[in-house]
């Protein structure tokens, strides 16, 4: 069975920032990609994307996935920004690759799952808007994705590396494909 992978897209979410992931995902592993929205409703994003989504954000389950990538928006800081507290904190527990880039960070933030792990954002003062967010001790600010363990953040300009380390924690016993897509993301640092 593929592995697979949950993309967890809301209203304006940034075209760029999963792109990299979902499409290695598929071509360079073989792994299956589903895409989820708050209602299982289309969302259209920054770029005036409207992609068909494969279910409703509420009916996840940490089964359901092996790794679950949440992308930005500007919307995760807003009061109707969609609560997955209890999805990402079951998903960690049952040791699930989770990725969080941009403000997509929040959601992680507001899990509590940044508290005691190293971690980035696009600022600090972004995930301070998680009144939950008690990690800032652990916050790294580094142009690229940072990883601990299973769980990788990035600011929405680290796009590539973001990719990159979502892959190999989800993907890390194929290492020709891993050394297929660093080669094809090419000249963003990924090593501090």
């Amino acid at each position: 069975m593929p592995k697979r992978l949950a993309v967890v897209l809301i209203d304006r979410f940034a075209d760029w920032e999963h792109g990299f992931l979902t499409s290695a995902t598929r071509d360079f592993f073989g792994g299956d990609v589903r895409f989820y929205t708050p209602g299982g409703a289309t969302v259209t994003s920054e770029g005036g994307m409207r992609p068909l989504a494969d279910g409703a954000i509420g009916s996840l389950d940490a089964s359901d996935f092996d790794a679950l990538a949440v992308i930005g928006s500007s919307q995760w800081d807003k009061d109707g920004a969609p609560d997955v507290s209890a999805l990402l904190r079951a998903a960690d527990r049952a040791g699930r690759v989770l990725g969080f880039i941009c403000n997509g960070t929040l959601a992680a933030a507001r899990a509590g799952l940044l508290d005691a792990r190293a971690h980035t954002s696009n600022s600090v003062e972004t995930l301070r808007a998680a009144p939950a967010y008690r990690g800032e001790a652990h916050y790294q600010r580094v142009p690229r994705a940072v990883r601990a363990g299973r769980v990788i953040t990035a600011a929405g300009t680290s796009s590539r590396s973001f990719a990159f380390e979502v892959a190999s924690a989800l993907f890390p016993e194929q290492t020709r494909e891993l050394g297929w897509m660093r080669a094809e993301l090419g000249a963003e640092r990924f090593e501090g």
